[in-house]
């Protein structure tokens, strides 16, 4: 999706480890991209929505500066705070990723539009507003930096009570590929791109990621 150059993940000198933000970073692929970046000499913020002493845990694991961070995807101003709570502590912002998703079943018949837009809130929206703090620090470091979103609409068969939560996956590819747009005409140094799971094992696609920031 992106022709700019890559953001090097490859072990930095201790002064300058890159700094990377994973969205979802207690889930089952948030985990194996926390410690893909880790093992690479990546500082790392954690995010989680709840499970906070699992995000501390995997930060003090992941050595360096790393920290753990909370924040309701839902909750816009929540969401912008910790951007940039995470570009403080780090002082740059190399990488994102996002990996949280929100997938509650519910039965056709008692499924409502409120059920469709909390998922969307979570796995489109707050994705977006994510990337979009992000993206405005990331243009003006001298290294630029990358975005990447990770969809799996297509991971699993649908199953009955999966709608609204598939039909929010589903959207992430072509949100991806619309902020590439945009960031693309402000500056060639942000990337955005996207993952997309299919069957793969988390640490197959945390590999992935790491290969996209590295130009892969």
């Amino acid at each position: 999706m992106s022709t700019s150059p890559p953001v090097s993940l490859a072990p930095p000198a201790p002064a300058a480890r890159p700094a990377v933000l994973v969205i979802g970073g207690t889930g089952r692929i948030g985990r194996a991209v926390v410690a893909a970046v880790a093992a690479r000499g990546c500082d790392v913020a954690v995010h989680c929505h709840a499970a906070l002493p699992a995000a501390r845990e995997l930060a003090v694991a992941s050595g360096g500066r790393s920290l753990a961070v909370t924040a309701d995807l839902r909750e816009e101003g929540a969401v912008r705070a910790l951007v940039h709570r995470v570009v403080e502590h780090f002082a740059r912002l190399d990488l994102v990723v996002l990996c949280a998703r929100r997938h509650v079943p519910t039965p056709l018949d008692e499924a409502t539009a409120a059920d469709l837009r909390m998922h969307h809130d979570v796995n489109v929206v707050g994705g977006f507003v994510v990337a979009q703090e992000a993206g405005a620090v990331m243009m003006h470091q001298a290294g630029g930096g990358a975005i990447v979103f990770v969809a799996g609409a297509g991971a699993e068969p649908a199953r009955p009570g999966d709608t609204p939560a598939i039909a929010s996956v589903a959207a992430i590819p072509g949100l991806a590929r619309g902020l590439h747009a945009e960031f693309a005409a402000r500056s060639p140094l942000v990337r955005v791109s996207c993952v997309e799971v299919g069957d793969a094992d988390p640490a197959t696609i945390a590999a992935a990621v790491v290969a996209r920031c590295d130009g892969g």
